[in-house]
C-alpha cells in the first residue's frame, strides 16, 4: 500500500474513533472557558476558535466564555497606571473598570468575527446583556478591591434564546450589581456559574498547564482522569497551589451542581479540544463525578 493511502486511510479511522463521541453529545451544551497564551498567540486563537466551530457543526452547542487579563494590563500600563493583584484579583478602580470593559468587548467582537468568518453565526454578549450575571461586590481576605463582582445570580434564558435560534454565544465576563453598577469577574468564575446554570454536559478550561499534577515538579504524577472526591482530597491535602486551585474548586463545583464533566487542558496544543474530546486517548484531565467513575473511557 502505498504512503498516500495510508495517510488516507489514517484520516478514516480518526473519523471513525470520532463517531461515538459526536453521537453521545450531539444537541449537549459546552461550556468552553478562553483564556491565557491561547488568546495571545493569533495562530492558536485560531485554532481554537476552529476547534469550537467543528464542535458547533457536528452536533454540540458550545459557549465561549473568554478573558482578557493580559491585554487588560497592557492597556492599564499605557495610560500610566501599574496593574495591581491581591490573591490573584484584579484591584479593579472605577478607570481601571472602563478600560477592563472597553479591553473585553473589543476581544469579545474579534472572536465574534472570528467565528463568522468560519461560516457560524456567532452573538457576543456580556453578563450585562439580558441579566446574565448579576453580583455581589467581592472582597478578598476582607480587603476592598474595587469593581470585582461575586457572581450572585445566573439568568440563563438569553443564552437559551440563542442557542435556540442556532448562534453561538461568547460572553464576556462582566455583571451588575443591585445598584446596577458594573462589575470585572474572573472569567473561571463565570464559566463555572454559566456552565452550572445552562446544565452543560461538559465545561472546559484551557490553560497554560497540560492539566493536572499531584506534584507539579514530578511530570510523571501526570493526572488524566480524577473524580471530584479525589480532586477534593487532593485540595484538602494541600497537594495544589496557586492557580490551579480555585480553577480545581471551581471544577468539583461545578460537577457537584450537575456538570457532567470538567476538562482541564493545555490551549497551547494546536487543536487540544477536539483530540480531547473526540479521541480515546485524550491530552489533557478529565474530572468526572463519583458515580461516573465506571464510564470513564468516554
Amino acid at each position: 500500500m502505498d504512503k498516500d493511502m495510508q495517510e488516507v486511510l489514517k484520516k478514516a479511522e480518526v473519523l471513525i474513533e470520532a463517531l461515538p463521541y459526536i453521537q453521545k453529545f450531539n444537541r449537549k451544551i459546552i461550556v468552553v472557558k478562553y483564556g491565557g497564551s491561547a488568546m495571545s498567540n493569533e495562530e492558536l486563537k485560531r485554532n481554537v476558535i476552529k476547534d469550537v466551530t467543528l464542535l458547533k457543526l457536528v452536533g454540540f452547542k458550545p459557549i465561549i466564555v473568554h478573558g482578557g487579563g493580559k491585554e487588560i494590563s497592557q492597556w492599564v500600563g499605557k495610560i500610566g497606571k501599574e496593574a495591581r493583584f491581591v490573591n490573584g484579583l484584579r484591584v479593579t478602580d472605577e478607570e481601571t473598570m472602563e478600560i477592563a470593559e472597553m479591553v473585553l468587548s473589543k476581544v469579545n467582537k474579534s472572536l465574534v468575527t472570528m467565528v463568522q468568518e468560519l461560516g457560524v453565526k456567532a452573538v457576543g454578549i456580556s453578563g450585562k446583556d439580558g441579566g446574565l450575571l448579576t453580583v455581589d461586590k467581592k472582597y478578598a481576605d476582607g480587603q476592598d478591591i474595587g469593581f470585582v463582582g461575586e457572581i450572585k445570580d445566573v439568568n440563563p434564558k438569553v443564552l437559551y434564546d440563542l442557542l435556540e435560534k442556532d448562534f453561538l454565544p461568547i460572553v464576556a465576563p462582566v455583571g451588575l450589581d443591585e445598584g446596577f453598577a458594573t462589575y470585572n469577574i474572573n472569567a473561571d468564575d463565570a464559566a463555572c456559574a454559566i456552565a452550572k446554570a445552562v446544565g452543560a454536559d461538559k465545561l472546559v478550561f484551557l490553560t497554560d498547564i497540560e492539566g493536572l499534577y499531584k506534584d507539579i515538579n514530578d511530570k510523571s504524577s501526570f493526572i488524566s482522569r480524577i473524580t471530584a472526591s479525589d480532586a477534593e482530597a487532593l485540595i484538602a491535602g494541600g497537594l495544589i497551589g496557586g492557580g490551579m486551585l480555585p480553577k480545581l474548586n471551581n471544577c468539583t463545583s461545578a460537577i457537584e451542581n450537575g456538570v457532567n464533566r470538567v476538562h482541564i487542558l493545555d490551549g497551547r496544543i494546536p487543536h487540544c479540544l477536539l483530540l480531547e474530546i473526540f479521541t480515546n486517548s485524550g491530552v489533557g484531565t478529565a474530572i468526572i463525578g463519583d458515580e461516573d467513575v465506571h464510564a470513564m473511557e468516554m
